[in-house]
């Protein structure tokens, strides 16, 4: 699973969340560090208010909560949601000996690059947010 640090960073790069059915979440609630959440029918449900999208926990499996605010929460995507963010740029993903994860993108018109991590969905994520930052002209 996505570090939340990644996550955050991502979310503060501007990549926009759209919740659906099977995405994980955490709540940034000191109370429920460490707690990740899935988005389901059955328990916990996206509602799109004029307002805002509110996640709704339906029942009383979730200590309680009624309903959580999208901006409290953020979401920690999937490996395949991640590489379906990189899109075409994505050209592979390999395991080293050492355990650790490669992830290469190629961007038109400029060299390929490899970011690792211990987990895919790290590498993954790396590559995404120097995606974005490339996008935003963050980056030379």
């Amino acid at each position: 699973m996505i570090s939340l640090e990644r996550a955050l960073r991502l979310r503060l790069d501007g990549l926009r969340w759209h919740p659906v059915s099977g995405d994980r979440f955490a709540v940034l609630q000191p109370e429920l560090d460490g707690e990740v959440f899935t988005i389901s029918e059955m328990t916990i449900e996206a509602h799109d208010y004029p307002t805002g999208t509110v996640l709704g926990f339906n029942g009383t499996t979730e200590w309680a909560l009624d309903s959580v605010a999208q901006d409290d929460a953020v979401w920690l995507p999937r490996e395949d949601q991640l590489r379906e963010l990189l899109g075409g740029t994505f050209r592979s993903l390999a395991r080293a000996v050492d355990g650790t994860y490669q992830v290469v993108v190629e961007v038109p018109g400029r060299p390929e690059r490899s970011f690792t991590a211990d987990t895919a969905e790290d590498a993954y994520a790396d590559a995404l947010v120097e995606l974005v930052d490339l996008a935003l002209d963050r980056l030379p």
